[in-house]
């Protein structure tokens, strides 16, 4: 079973209404329950990374049922059936669909308020099914992956010294090693011994992590991870961080869980990732705000 569309889901909610009154959290948990949905269903996340797509398909039947006026906020929140809802429930009591909330007086003009999402409905019939969340996040999802392709082109081709450069700014980004002057100059002291670089845990220091990073074009094998571990032993090291522009052959991987050090292995595609979400060699070309009724200020 798939998780249901937010048109499929506005017969539920708007039976569910008339039980009871109902918020989008209860209303997710008690309809995922009645559906009997799995917690891989219930908790998919949309590719944006904000919310679930059942708690968002849920949420988008609760505005269209409103918008058609069919629920109606009774307090903070918090929402139940309308006269017209119990009427319109009468006359579609198994499903309700979008080109039947068309039918409800006065939400045409609530539909052709959002012209372009009623185009691509009319370009692509799969979308006419997609909440406006789910369209973005897709969105997102495609020009961040033609992202990660350039990052990884680019990658490959600079200065072996660069790159080293390029894993302390994007491990400074996260939050380790306090500064990036202070990261980079521990990296240049520490170019021995099989050991690319070392920057603290935290800002104070009260542990270290060990670095290797690697510009490959070819994956990483084992051997290359054992002479790592090798060098994370001969400085009584116990946590390192190996980091390539290719990826791992399945014996390295297996290699690096068995050891006793904490070892974490990032490849070229986990590396432009972080590298675009903390702003690492990328800019920002346009940023899009999406708002959203502040039901607190009315109720204030």
């Amino acid at each position: 079973m798939n998780i249901p569309t937010y048109d499929e889901l506005l017969n539920p909610v708007l039976k569910l209404a008339k039980l009871k009154p109902i918020t989008r959290r209860s209303a997710a948990l008690e309809i995922s329950e009645l559906l009997k949905l799995t917690e891989e269903q219930k908790s998919a996340v949309i590719p944006s990374g904000n919310g679930t797509y059942f708690g968002g398909r849920v949420s988008w039947a609760m505005t269209f049922l409103t918008k058609a006026g069919l629920i109606s906020k009774i307090e903070k929140a918090t929402y139940k059936i309308t006269p017209e809802g119990e009427a319109f429930l009468a006359k579609f009591p198994d499903k309700i669909t979008v080109k039947d909330l068309e039918t409800i007086e006065g939400w045409q003009e609530a539909w052709n308020s959002s012209k372009r999402y009623k185009q691509l409905s009319q370009e692509d019939s799969a979308v006419s099914s997609t909440s406006p969340d789910e369209l973005i996040g897709t969105a997102m999802a495609v020009l961040n992956d033609a992202l990660k392709v350039d990052l990884l082109k680019l990658l490959k081709t600079v200065d072996p010294y660069f790159f080293e450069q390029i894993v302390i700014d994007v491990l400074v980004a996260m939050g380790y090693g306090g500064s990036r002057a202070e990261a980079a100059r521990v990296t240049q002291k520490s170019n021995d011994g099989g050991i690319d670089g070392i920057i603290n845990e935290d800002r104070l220091g009260l542990d270290v992590i060990y670095i290797q990073a690697k510009r490959y074009q070819n994956n990483v094998g084992r051997i290359d991870v054992q002479n790592f571990v090798g060098a994370l032993a001969g400085h009584q090291a116990n946590k390192g961080i190996f980091i390539t522009t290719s990826d791992y052959h399945n014996n390295a991987i297996e290699y690096a869980k068995s050891v006793s050090q904490k070892l974490i292995l990032i490849n070229g595609e986990r590396l432009a990732e972080l590298m675009i979400e903390f702003n690492v060699g990328v800019s920002t070309e346009k940023r899009i705000e999406i708002k959203r009724l502040d039901s607190d200020y009315f109720d204030s």
